[in-house]
């Protein structure tokens, strides 16, 4: 809900305009609305530029969709900008599965996964934000609804690219903990370093988790676990306070 109109409609006047930003058992799978299959869709002509500028941030848009998946924190946006323009020219419409995005080309379509209830939804996206530090997608409330975070407002959860026409949907996934990671290294002694600063700053617990990615190691230095998105911004607003630019969520 934290879009700013003025702002968003002085810099992406070339987007075309944009409408902006404002527990129950998980189902067997993904819900899919009626008419809302994943399918191919060129790519539109307004929405799309290579990149462009909000309150002093440049985003750049993919090339593709392709293998995108990411991990952070969901928002909506509902009655008051229904009926207004969104990036690719449509009229938002709060009643159907979309939603925004600040990077991936448009439209395409995702899987939204809320992290901590395991609801899930595929949303078209046709528009672009949330402009919102740790914020990656702005959902229609009718998507808000099926993931069931209308009354909190936000949700951790993931986002997964439905890029080829008729991909798989994911089973939903079960509760997860949740974490920031300030970094990863192919060094351990460079994690060590971080999460020792971490530990002395009080931001703790902090450990390091080693993985193999595409035969090497990595090594990632994650805080916590956080329980909810305000944990979250909390956490994230500290490490930036340490130094650290861009923290992002992780899983367990």
């Amino acid at each position: 809900m934290m879009r700013l109109l003025a702002a968003i409609l002085a810099t992406l006047a070339t987007l075309g305009g944009c409408a902006q930003q404002l527990e129950r058992p998980p189902p067997p799978a993904a819900t899919v609305a009626a008419g809302n299959l994943p399918r191919a869709e060129p790519r539109a002509a307004l929405g799309n530029p290579p990149f462009y500028d909000v309150e002093g941030h440049r985003y750049f848009v993919l090339a593709s969709a392709e293998g995108y998946v990411e991990q952070g924190v969901a928002s909506w946006y509902g009655p008051d900008f229904h009926g207004l323009r969104t990036a690719t020219g449509e009229p938002y419409d709060m009643r159907a599965m979309t939603g925004a995005h600040p990077t991936l080309p448009l439209p395409a379509w995702v899987q939204v996964t809320n992290l901590q209830n395991g609801r899930s939804a595929i949303v078209r996206l046709n528009d672009r934000g949330p402009f919102r530090k740790n914020r990656i997608i702005d959902l229609s409330q009718a998507a808000a609804e099926q993931l069931d975070m209308i009354r909190a407002g936000t949700a951790l959860v993931e986002v997964r690219s439905l890029a080829t026409a008729g991909a798989d949907i994911a089973p939903p996934a079960e509760t997860r903990r949740f974490y920031a990671q300030a970094g990863a290294f192919a060094d351990p002694d460079n994690a060590e370093r971080l999460a020792t600063r971490l530990r002395t700053l009080g931001l703790g617990p902090v450990a390091v988790v080693t993985v193999a990615i595409d035969g090497r190691r990595l090594h990632r230095v994650r805080v916590g676990p956080v329980g909810s998105v305000s944990e979250f911004d909390l956490l994230v607003e500290r490490l930036r306070q340490a130094g650290i630019e861009a923290p992002r969520l992780a899983l367990d």
